[in-house]
């Protein structure tokens, strides 16, 4: 179905995600290492299950370049997992395997106006529709760059 490009963590809100070769994926909880997993991201609210996972497709952002001009790197982003060769608006309300690890889709990860702040003008507007998918971790285990994604069984 598609592959598991790149996995970004920050461990704070004002900090711009690095990369890692992998992260746990943890049930209610999200990635260890990230500021979500410890309840310190920008939109926290309790036991909300849509914070857990952030993805962005590959394909997402070379549109945005194609047809708004504008390159935005996959940590500036600031969703954890970048994908290729998967449409995962497709994936909201359903279940998927990256690697060991399976997550539900939530809802899209639409852009937003504090993403812009930090970024440049019309990211909001490149990224509609298309600035990923937010999920939650159904079972816990160990996401590495490369892996193969898939829809659940």
């Amino acid at each position: 179905m598609g592959t598991l490009i790149a996995i970004y963590i920050a461990p704070a809100k004002t900090i711009e995600p690095q990369g890692v070769s992998a992260a746990r994926a943890v049930p209610g909880s999200g990635l260890e290492g990230d500021r979500y997993f410890r309840g310190e991201g920008t939109f926290t609210k309790p036991g909300n299950p849509s914070n857990e996972v952030t993805l962005i497709e590959t394909e997402s952002l070379e549109a945005l370049e194609r047809d708004y001009s504008i390159v935005l790197s996959p940590a500036e982003t600031r969703r954890n997992l970048l994908t290729s060769g998967v449409a995962l608006n497709h994936l909201v309300g359903r279940d998927f395997q990256i690697g060991e690890v399976t997550l539900r889709g939530i809802r899209l990860c639409e852009p937003c106006g504090h993403l812009e702040k930090l970024t440049q003008s019309d990211v909001e507007k490149g990224l509609r529709h298309r600035g990923g998918l937010r999920a939650r971790v159904l079972t816990e285990g160990m996401l590495r760059a490369g892996d193969e994604i898939r829809t659940a069984r």
